[in-house]
């Protein structure tokens, strides 16, 4: 029965290599025309300037918490310091994912765009691809890093001991801090995203219809493309 707890890091390795296979069909689809490449790429290039931004913030709040963590776990003999590298293993890994879904929506944005133009069918398929690359993957990546990290702290803290021992509690609760490092960051990504979304929303809206005079959603609107990448 233990050896099959190694089969949970390899189900996320398997659902890891499926979202790759994905992705490269969704980026060999149609682009459609040059113009449409053009205002797609603003959109990425938006996209990716947007999660640097964000990163760079949510750095200092893993590093500040991962130290607060590893102290307050060192006094507490039912913790262990490692909780802090399991935080964030955790926040790496949600920031990945927020990483593969971000690079999965602005090629499939464009491509679903061009697919429309000759069949909803087939803008159905690429849109529903685009979208399970990035569900796939984010449920490929927990299921590996909790698989992955609870076989590594097993060895460490209860490598003979059974379910209900204290060195198994400890295992879970060093654990724990891979959860809190994911949500953390996903909390924090979905909030930022929603805020920087409707912050270039108003200021499209005010700027291009009310001072230039620009139709609402035009690409010659700078913030238009920021409203893109929030949305």
């Amino acid at each position: 029965m233990d050896k099959l707890i190694y089969l949970v890091p390899v189900m996320g390795i398997i659902g890891l290599l499926y979202t790759i296979v994905k992705f490269k069909w969704v980026s060999n689809q149609d682009a459609g025309n040059d113009r449409m490449k053009e205002i797609s790429n603003y959109i990425a290039e938006g996209a990716m300037a947007f999660l640097k931004a964000e990163w760079k913030i949510l750095g200092y709040f893993v590093v500040i918490v991962a130290i607060l963590l590893a102290v307050m776990a060192g006094a507490n003999p039912n913790s262990h310091w490692s909780i802090a590298i399991a935080f964030v293993i955790g926040a790496v890994l949600s920031a990945f994912a927020g990483f593969i879904g971000m690079k999965a929506a602005t090629k499939a944005n464009v491509r679903t765009a061009q697919a429309a133009r000759t069949s909803l069918s087939k803008a159905l398929n690429v849109s529903f691809t685009g979208g399970a690359v990035m569900g796939v993957g984010v449920a490929g990546l927990a299921v590996l890093g909790l698989g992955g990290l609870y076989i590594v702290l097993k060895q460490i803290f209860a490598p003979t001991a059974d379910v209900n021992s204290e060195e198994m509690l400890q295992t879970i609760e060093v654990l724990t801090g891979f959860s809190l490092g994911a949500e953390s960051i996903a909390l924090f990504a979905r909030v930022g995203g929603g805020i920087y979304t409707k912050a270039a929303d108003v200021g499209a809206d005010f700027v291009g219809k009310v001072e230039a005079g620009i139709p609402e959603d035009d690409p010659r609107n700078p913030a238009t493309i920021a409203d893109n990448v929030g949305d």
